[in-house]
């Protein structure tokens, strides 16, 4: 997928965005950007890199994603710290997918948490 552009919606070609998480060339330097590169695993079907970017505490010990869904947009509505300096941090995004059933998305708040400089996610706030 080098010169398509990245599923997260950022302008940049996957190599240059998402891809770049995803290879384990560089790691997420802010909650959102982990959260753009956790989208684009799920619309290129990257289970591995979803677990890896999962806190342990709340990681599911297996993934299988829905094959029949194709994630295509991602929207974030709003971000609360989760900055290069912070520990913590939120970030409310609508997910849109198609599938066989039609179209829908999904509405999530966040949380993510920074350790040993890496950020994982947590949770979603219900």
């Amino acid at each position: 997928m080098p010169a398509t552009r990245c599923p997260c919606l950022s302008g940049l070609t996957y190599d240059a965005c998402c891809g770049r998480l995803h290879d384990g060339t560089t790691t997420a330097q802010t909650a959102e950007q982990l959260m753009r590169s956790r989208f684009s695993a799920f619309a290129v079907a990257r289970p591995d890199y979803l677990l890896l970017t999962w806190h342990p505490t709340t990681r599911p010990a297996t993934l299988e994603l829905d094959d029949e869904l194709r994630w295509y947009r991602l929207d974030i509505l709003a971000t609360r710290e989760g900055g290069p300096f912070d520990t913590t941090g939120v970030v409310e995004f609508e997910a849109f997918y198609r599938s066989p059933a039609g179209a829908g998305s999904q509405h999530e708040i966040s949380r993510f948490r920074r350790e040993d400089g890496r950020w994982l996610y947590v949770d979603a706030i219900t």
